[in-house]
């Protein structure tokens, strides 16, 4: 025990030490800060407010995007650039508002995507687990949900004569984007297939099925392709994978009946790059893509040949919606950074929000600010830990040079809950006898 107190302190010392060095000379400069604060002073107040009514509006959603995770990014996308990457900027750093909301649902103090999409989009608060209702539904519980649906500002532009489209990560028929069009007592819904006998019975439609008949959507771009087509159907990218086969029992090809409700007009339904990149916006009424059978692939692993970054999808649906005079309406969802938060990949998840920001920066080059509200936000957190004392230019990836106390190197990212959990004699500690408000979990788990 005293070699590990006598070598964290040498560590310590050392860091101290060797942080101090690497400063660059014009940071040594008082002079240096101070003009910058004076240029950011002036910027600010200089600007002058925007006043006009929208014409457009996007809204850029973040799945699971914490504050911390912008952190990490940002530092990752500079150091993607050969830069340190503290003193980068995200495109969403740029924006002249900044706020904070606060998320639960209903019944649950930690809300999950149907219920915050519910919120946001939808403006009334629900209960976990259900989209596009009230809090008198309750979870997968069908019969409850006749006469309590809530419908999205997707429908409100729509009605209007705007121009409504949806960009995802995710399959389409995930909660987020779900929440735009579909009305469920259960986010899980995505087919007849995932419907109980109850449901079915009460009369109860699957999130897939609304998809298409709910609300006239211009612009559909994701994954789920397995949930619009009959049960055994190959998946044209997959053919031989079964998970990968069409899910639904009733036998309906959803893309099929989408593109008879479009005789008359330009309406392209696309599943791989070739076909996505012969789209011409300037000709094309209605678009629907599903590049995977279930979501996207993660960014990091995308196949360029076959998929679309969200950068180019998001350039796409744009270029295809501002051709309607009265405007448009698009939700662009980042889903796939929470779904990396809870498999406790960092990497994954800082990739995604990188590829994430630099579609925000897409959109502002499409679109004219003066006629066009973007609004970027989170619809939740994750247990996303930045921590330890890492050097100026150190990889976000990398570990802490000052090692714990049980003298072994631990990563400046951590979770506060997930697969990296602390193990003690192969399981996790039980917490029931434990009294969380004079121990701190971070002792318990770390």
């Amino acid at each position: 025990m005293e070699w590990t107190s006598r070598g964290i302190i040498v560590s310590a010392l050392l860091l101290l030490a060797l942080g101090s060095s690497i400063a660059k000379v014009e940071e040594e400069d008082p002079e240096y800060w101070r003009a910058q604060a004076r240029q950011a002073l002036k910027a600010t107040l200089s600007r002058k407010t925007n006043t006009n009514v929208a014409k457009n509006v996007i809204l850029f959603l973040g799945d699971g995007m914490s504050i911390t995770t912008i952190t990490a990014s940002r530092i990752l996308k500079g150091q993607l650039q050969n830069q340190s990457g503290e003193d980068s900027v995200m495109t969403m750093d740029t924006f002249p508002s900044v706020g904070l909301i606060k998320t639960y649902s209903v019944d649950f103090q930690i809300p999950d995507s149907a219920a915050t999409a519910t919120a946001y989009l939808c403006g009334v608060k629900t209960n976990l687990n259900t989209l596009g209702v009230n809090a008198a539904v309750r979870n997968g519980v069908c019969k409850s949900q006749k006469g309590n649906e809530v419908t999205s500002i997707l429908k409100w532009a729509k009605d209007s004569g705007k121009s409504v489209g949806v960009v995802t990560t995710t399959r389409v028929q995930h909660a987020t984007p779900a929440t735009t069009y579909a009305h469920s007592a259960s986010r899980k819904w995505y087919s007849d297939a995932d419907l109980p006998a109850s449901a079915k019975r009460d009369g109860c439609t699957d999130i897939a099925a609304q998809l298409i008949n709910n609300t006239d959507i211009d612009v559909i771009i994701g994954g789920g392709r397995k949930y619009m087509t009959p049960r055994g159907t190959k998946d044209p990218e997959y053919p031989w994978d079964f998970l990968s086969r069409g899910k639904r029992q009733d036998g309906r090809n959803l893309i099929d009946e989408w593109q008879q409700k479009k005789i008359g007009k330009v309406a392209h339904y696309v599943w791989n790059r070739t076909d996505f990149d012969a789209v011409d916006p300037e000709t094309t009424d209605y678009l629907m893509a599903l590049f995977e059978p279930g979501d996207l692939r993660f960014e990091a692993d995308r196949d360029p040949k076959m998929d679309p970054s969200i950068v180019e999808t998001t350039e796409k649906a744009i270029r295809i919606l501002q051709k309607n005079k009265n405007g448009f309406f698009l939700l662009v969802e980042g889903g796939r950074i929470d779904q990396a938060h809870h498999d406790g990949r960092g990497y994954m998840a800082l990739h995604e929000t990188v590829a994430f920001d630099y579609a925000i920066a897409k959109a502002l080059e499409l679109t004219k600010e003066e006629e066009t509200l973007t609004v970027v936000t989170a619809d939740h957190s994750q247990p996303f830990i930045f921590n330890g004392y890492p050097f100026r230019g150190q990889s976000i990836l990398g570990k802490s040079p000052l090692w714990a106390m049980d003298f072994k190197p631990y990563t400046t990212l951590m979770y506060g809950s997930g697969p990296g959990h602390k193990k003690v004699n192969g399981s996790r500690p039980d917490l029931r006898d434990v009294d969380t408000s004079k121990e701190t979990l971070n002792s318990i788990y770390t």
